[in-house]
């Protein structure tokens, strides 16, 4: 249980990181239910399990990769940046699909949501309106904090996760990601 607590702690925290508009502590968004909103006719989403968070963490985050990564292929003026923008776009279409079949073994299974966080929309954004040297130091910037946060990720469920699937994909991945990130760093 404290293993899941943790895990579902970090993964709340990775989804809010850089995200200054909610000050609700990552415990609480991942531990509670938000009460319905019955004055305006909505009902808010029911609180995600771990598991569920930490597929969703790692869709998202492989929808960053691929977004971000194509954005490169027309406005980065660096050859190496190109190349690493390629490499990510593959690597992470497959990592998505590993996810998948991941997620469908689990027990019960998960269907990962690859919505994008607010702090990685605010990203794309100020990406999407830079091009040139510009683009190519602020998505080397995105990269190597997109791929730290998605060591952590990994790092944490290989650690404590409760789905032996998952379990499994994070700690395939982490060599990966590894390799991505020290990439990254020498652009």
């Amino acid at each position: 249980m404290k293993h899941a607590l943790l895990i579902a702690t970090s993964l709340a925290a990775f989804a809010l990181s850089g995200c200054k508009k909610d000050e609700t502590p990552a415990a609480d968004v991942a531990a509670t239910t938000a009460p319905a909103d019955v004055s305006a006719g909505t009902v808010a989403p029911a609180a995600v399990n771990a598991d569920q968070a930490f597929a969703n963490t790692l869709a998202a985050s492989d929808r960053f990769e691929i977004e971000s990564s194509q954005l490169a292929a027309t406005r980065a003026k660096s050859a190496g940046i190109k190349k690493f923008a390629d490499a990510m776009i593959k690597a992470h279409t497959d990592s998505s699909a590993k996810l998948k079949t991941a997620a469908a073994t689990a027990s019960p299974a998960i269907t990962p949501v690859a919505d994008l966080t607010p702090a990685q929309q605010t990203v794309l954004a100020d990406l999407s309106a830079q091009s040139g040297e510009a683009f190519d130091t602020a998505y080397a910037k995105a990269q190597t904090d997109a791929h730290q946060s998605a060591l952590d990720s990994l790092k944490a469920y290989a650690s404590g996760g409760a789905q032996p699937s998952l379990k499994a994909l994070a700690t395939e991945l982490i060599p990966v990601v590894t390799a991505h990130f020290n990439m990254v760093k020498g652009l």
